[in-house]
């Protein structure tokens, strides 16, 4: 059995929130303090993230088992938009459909790297790890 697997429900809500958290922190540090201007599909992952990190310690806080539900359907949400992203940053996506190129910061250029990763990735993976963490969570009311 995985170390994942083995994990309590209450354990896997907790870790959702603080990856949840720290990716919301992240992105305002990235922005707010180092003066980095987020893309329009920037934007769209903001507006799944950051739901998630009050949902999910809410959710936490109120002791309520049932909270992941919906801390996978905004996971997904945003791992959709991160991955459309990815697809334009390694170039998948046709330049004709790529919402970036009409004003505002590119979501291609070297902005979208941290310490080399690209941010869409870094998005993409930890939406998706949320999404796990938040579908265990709730392993424990089904039985």
């Amino acid at each position: 059995m995985t170390m994942i697997a083995r994990l309590s429900g209450e354990t896997a809500l907790v870790l959702a929130w603080v990856l949840a958290l720290s990716a919301t922190l992240a992105v305002l540090f990235i922005g707010e303090v180092l003066g980095q201007a987020p893309c329009t599909l920037c934007w769209f992952q903001r507006a799944f993230m950051f739901p998630l990190a009050v949902i999910l310690g809410l959710g936490f806080w109120w002791q309520d088992r049932t909270i992941g539900r919906y801390g996978v359907v905004l996971a997904l949400g945003g791992a959709a938009v991160a991955a459309w992203h990815m697809g334009l940053y390694v170039g998948l996506i046709p330049e004709r459909i790529q919402p970036c190129t009409a004003s505002g910061p590119s979501c291609t250029d070297d902005n979208q790297l941290i310490f080399g990763v690209p941010i869409p990735l870094m998005a993409l993976f930890t939406f998706l790890v949320i999404a796990i963490l938040s579908a265990l969570s709730l392993k424990e009311i089904q039985k």
